[in-house]
């Protein structure tokens, strides 16, 4: 049967590309199995992230992006990590209602996913799911992140390109330069360009690029859009595609893809190790639980330090 599910996605047979994610979603046991088998056919794909503020307009541009891309002959998988709900637990599915319009076409596929706990960033699952878009023969996988934060750096671990999305009086600038995603971002996006501040936007960058540019083979590019009647996003394209020119050229992908590799190996032995020793943590948390109770509420003095260096001992032993 998990034969016949591989067979399935790399003939990018839509369906089962759907019942995939949802099997890496909900991180059943058999998801490692199919990744494992999927893995040898990936690495062909580019990987575009966009990320910047709520309200910087990502959707429409990304909207933009796949149309452009198809016009291109290029096939589009779109990954939107909107919030997750705190009710279903689901995606508030709110990129996907604004993409209707281009949902329908054969040459693209598009997931929304929650964050699942992953503040703003990108949740474990959805790392695995562009791998298997990757593997499912689509030329661009686009991950639309949820908002500007330390977390969104995680973009970088899945990402070849990375694409920052600003607009004017948005005010998420020094928020960026703070926390560090003026350094990973390959290009830079002004868009709603129409509103006015546009040349300070684009004037407060080249400076913020200047401090940070030093010792940077590639100069991002600032390109100005208006995502909403699709001005400037054809630029945006060609920004990306030229980015991956340079890192085919000069060796940068491969160094990005080495980098990646060793990230989800510590990732797959971080997880596989937090459900190892996870009984053991449950245990001591109950007996501390018990003696609190027998001590009419008195608080168990154990540091977290040694509390841990005990559960590991343990687990060590049962080996």
């Amino acid at each position: 049967m998990m034969d016949e599910m591989v067979k399935q996605i790399l003939n990018g047979e839509q369906r089962a590309i759907a019942k995939a994610i949802s099997l890496i979603e909900d991180r059943k046991p058999e998801h490692r199995s199919l990744l494992s088998l999927l893995y040898p056919y990936g690495g062909k794909a580019q990987i575009l992230g966009i990320t910047g503020s709520p309200g910087a307009g990502k959707s429409s541009l990304v909207n933009g992006l796949v149309k452009e891309f198809l016009k291109r002959q290029k096939k589009v998988a779109v990954i939107a990590v909107d919030p997750t709900s705190p009710f279903s637990g689901g995606a508030l599915l709110g990129d996907r209602i604004r993409m209707k319009d281009i949902e329908g076409d054969a040459n693209v596929f598009i997931r929304s996913m929650g964050t699942r706990g992953s503040l703003g960033g990108l949740s474990e699952a959805c790392q695995d799911v562009v791998r298997l878009m990757d593997a499912s023969g689509f030329d661009i996988v686009i991950v639309e992140t949820v908002g500007v934060g330390q977390s969104e750096l995680d973009i970088m671990k899945t990402a070849d390109t990375v694409g920052l999305v600003l607009y004017p009086s948005g005010g998420d600038l020094i928020q960026a330069f703070k926390a560090g995603i003026m350094e990973i971002a390959d290009l830079f996006i002004i868009n709603k360009s129409d509103l006015p501040g546009v040349e300070q936007l684009k004037g407060e960058l080249e400076d913020l690029l200047h401090i940070t540019g030093e010792g940077r083979d590639w100069e991002p590019p600032i390109i100005e859009t208006i995502s909403t009647v699709k001005k400037g996003v054809a630029n945006v394209v060609d920004g990306v595609e030229h980015h991956h020119d340079y890192l085919m050229n000069s060796g940068e992908k491969q160094e990005r893809r080495l980098s990646q590799k060793e990230q989800e190996l510590m990732r797959r032995l971080q997880e596989q190790f937090v459900k190892e020793i996870n009984p053991y943590v449950q245990e001591a948390l109950s007996e501390i639980k018990q003696q609190e109770k027998d001590s009419h509420g008195q608080p168990n003095h154990i540091d977290p330090y040694s509390l841990g260096e005990k559960i590991y001992n343990q687990w060590k032993r049962n080996l």
